[in-house]
């Protein structure tokens, strides 16, 4: 069976594409009274940012964004929709906590230094 939307040849028996992720269903399955099946949600995992937060920011609190990203596609994968989006809304929040702690620690750097070199002269 090739797929309708890229036309990749599938399994007789693959319900999905195994290319672009189509629902499959064959021209005589398809009735008035069969409802197709709801698309695939695209859940974001913020793995990207949380790597980042955690190189220049804050490792401590870019750890956990890290651990919670990568949950998102395992949990999305096996269906489990609600995880997935509790996983991906930690990752965001420990982001935002690694990008704030960074921030916290460059300000009181900055005024440490400046204090210094106001004092010295």
């Amino acid at each position: 069976m090739y797929c309708s939307k890229c036309g990749t040849p599938n399994d007789d028996n693959a319900w999905k594409c195994v290319q672009c992720g189509e629902v499959l269903v064959r021209p005589s399955e398809v009735t008035m009274t069969q409802p197709l099946p709801p698309p695939p949600v695209a859940v974001p995992n913020y793995l990207a940012q949380a790597i980042l937060c955690t190189i220049f920011c804050c490792v401590p609190f870019g750890i956990p964004a890290i651990v919670y990203a990568a949950q998102v596609s395992g949990k999305a994968a096996r269906g489990d929709i609600a995880g997935a989006l509790a996983s991906s809304k930690n990752a965001k929040t420990w982001c935002y906590v690694s990008l704030g702690a960074g921030l916290l620690c460059l300000a009181v750097y900055l005024a440490v230094v400046i204090v210094g070199v106001l004092n010295k002269g």
